[in-house]
């Protein structure tokens, strides 16, 4: 039976990863440091119980939060695929850089987001790539610790200029499907709108909102005082747990996705990407959007209760 090493394998993502895979007949090991919840003990502080841990393994997914691309490296430099959930822009640039098979941009954003970007970008370009996320789901403090690590930080736009994050507001015409109230979405740094505007061509830029008005503006006031976000309260923000991703290309035709649970359904998408690696291997780092079609995924997310459609 095929085994796959879920660093993380007990957390938001993880969890539901090690079940999905399971359900398709996976050997899903959950590794962590707790010997009471994980299948592998793996302390990614310690090179030699992770080199333990890959014995007869036969992919890693990265679930845990950890952005080291020694870990990966590790992983990869033995042939085994490593997949990783990250939307870190400049810790996926350094994974671009391991040599050996690595997969990045596996989720809803990246990875869903790269899907409908890459199919917007067909009618021509620019692509504008909207991501909202419920405020109110229960996340892991990898997702808040991102969210909040990029206030006050900028990242470059295609047209050569420095953009800080949760600003430039632009508007987004949305499903009824998503149920999310009508106001702007916020610019944000998600890694794969860079590689994207690289390969497509076409100017790609990302931008976020929260299912609360008042959530989202609070991104954007807090982006300029990024200090006082160590003085906000963890959890309990307003809003509900359902998401939604749309693509805009050239033509003004979106193209869009929406579900429930943020963790799970990037588990959805993890789930089916660690079985096409599996089934066609890659040697060097690859982006899950130069691996797959969104129409080779759309029974199993459809099956999945992911709804996908065109606007």
């Amino acid at each position: 039976m095929t085994s796959v090493l879920v660093l993380g394998g007990y957390g938001a993502v993880g969890a539901h990863l090690v079940t999905r895979l399971r359900a398709d007949g996976v050997d899903a090991l959950a590794a962590g440091r707790d010997p009471a919840r994980a299948d592998r003990v793996v302390d990614l502080a310690d090179p030699a119980s992770l080199t333990a841990a890959l014995d007869g393994v036969s992919a890693v997914v990265n679930c845990v939060g950890a952005e080291d691309p020694a870990v990966a490296a590790a992983v990869a430099e033995r042939g085994i695929p490593f997949v990783d959930i990250t939307a870190t822009s400049e810790y996926a640039q350094q994974l671009e850089r391991v040599e050996g098979p690595v997969l990045l941009g596996v989720g809803i954003a990246p990875g869903l987001s790269s899907l409908l970007a890459a199919e917007a970008a067909r009618a021509g370009g620019p692509v504008d790539v909207l991501i909202g996320l419920g405020a109110g789901e229960s996340h892991g403090p990898a997702a808040t610790a991102w969210t909040y690590g990029l206030l006050g930080k900028r990242f470059d736009d295609p047209d050569g200029s420095q953009v800080r994050n949760y600003t430039r507001p632009r508007q987004f015409d949305l499903p009824a499907e998503a149920g999310y109230p009508r106001f702007p979405a916020l610019r944000t740094d998600f890694a794969d709108q860079h590689r994207l505007t690289a390969m497509l061509g076409v100017p790609v830029r990302s931008y976020l909102k929260l299912d609360s008005r008042l959530a989202t503006l609070g991104l954007a006031a807090l982006t300029w005082a990024p200090r006082v976000a160590a003085l906000v309260p963890a959890g309990g923000m307003p809003g509900g747990d359902g998401w939604v991703i749309a693509a805009r290309g050239g033509d003004g035709r979106s193209l869009w996705a929406t579900g429930r649970g943020q963790s799970q359904a990037t588990a959805v998408v993890a789930a089916l990407a660690v079985q096409r690696v599996l089934r066609s291997p890659i040697a060097a780092p690859t982006w899950l959007h130069e691996t797959i079609s969104l129409d080779e995924l759309r029974p199993a997310l459809s099956e999945a209760g992911i709804a996908l459609g065109t606007e």
